[in-house]
């Protein structure tokens, strides 16, 4: 409801601004300047930089004023959603149903680690593996019952290896399950996510489990502004953990070839579920600039998918007449 909500607000105001332009800009501009421009937001914080608390965090209020004002070109796309975003100037720069729910694969695994993170206070915490969490196929980091692992190495199993076990664990070894999954959509709920709905901690296909190609571009912003660690971790390219009296060793490369491949490519996800087809979730800094592509749906494709849309938002450069903060209001 918000997504057609956003919709309608934005296609109106692409109107008003075609027929009036010159008449706003004498009128609002300066005001605009003085009350907040989004521009000035930076896509990489300080690596201290805190979770914000449920009131003041950043709604990332994607704008959809200068794709409605511009004609959108016909990229091959295969995917059945995505969505391209500068992160920056909080410009929509192409969108492909956007704000129908989906099945995100292993897409989901960004808010299991925030979530792990949150629990544990710190990546250091030790979590005692939980046989249960031994027993999920597939994409395993490979892990055995009773194994006493960091969060820290749990997350590069699930961010790496995109390892199913890894996330259950996380979800098991901290709280209990059930309120661990609770965690994830009251969090998905306070930072703004509208059309996400979380079952399970790995992404595996389950009835009322999804995303919005949107959310997961606001998720992926919002991970990368305020808890920079996990970011970095995603942005591996690979790791060998050594053994311990705890625990095995552990040998993972990144699942995210675009890090090897992609100039510029910093992250940050891909999944592949029966239901959820190919995802791709990919990040990218080039000259100063940050984009966020999201595929879904696009088995076989879903790595070129979000080349062809990284490439297309960096060989233009979206400007408006005003701050984009001056278009968004708050949902």
């Amino acid at each position: 409801m918000r997504g057609r909500r956003r919709r309608r607000r934005d296609s109106t105001i692409a109107l008003v601004l075609a027929a009036v332009v010159v008449t706003v800009a004498l009128i609002g501009f300066a005001s605009a300047l003085s009350k907040r421009s989004v521009m000035s937001i930076v896509f990489h914080p300080s690596a201290n930089a805190p979770a914000p608390a449920a009131a003041s965090y950043d709604h990332f209020a994607f704008s959809m004023v200068w794709l409605a004002l511009h004609r959108e070109p016909a990229l091959p796309i295969h995917g059945k959603a995505a969505y391209l975003v500068d992160v920056d100037s909080r410009v929509v720069l192409w969108a492909k149903d956007a704000d129908t729910p989906r099945a995100p694969a292993s897409l989901t695994k960004l808010m299991t680690a925030m979530v792990a993170a949150d629990d544990a206070g710190s990546l250091d915490k030790v979590v005692v593996v939980d046989p249960a969490a031994t027993s999920i196929e597939p994409s395993l980091m490979g892990l055995t019952a009773g194994e006493r692992v960091t969060v820290r190495d749990l997350i590069y199993g699930l961010f790496l290896d995109s390892g199913n076990d890894a996330a259950e664990a996380l979800a098991r070894g901290i709280v209990p399950r059930d309120r661990f999954i609770r965690q994830m959509n009251q969090k998905a709920k306070s930072i703004g996510l509208t059309q996400t709905q979380f079952v399970n901690p790995s992404g595996l296909d389950a009835a009322g489990h999804g995303m919005s190609a949107h959310d997961i571009a606001h998720l992926a912003a919002y991970l990368d502004r305020y808890y920079p660690q996990l970011a970095a971790i995603a942005a591996t390219k690979d790791i060998s953990i050594a053994a311990t009296d705890a625990h095995k060793a552990f040998a993972m490369q990144n699942l995210n070839r675009m890090l090897w491949t992609y100039p510029g490519a910093t992250g940050l996800k891909t999944g592949l579920t029966e239901n959820a087809g190919g995802c791709w979730l990919a990040t990218a800094t080039r000259n100063g600039r940050h984009l966020i592509a999201v595929v879904l749906n696009a088995t076989g494709y879903s790595a070129d998918d979000a080349r062809i849309l990284l490439d297309y938002g960096f060989g233009i450069r979206p400007t408006l007449d005003f701050p984009i903060g001056w278009f968004s209001s708050p949902d």
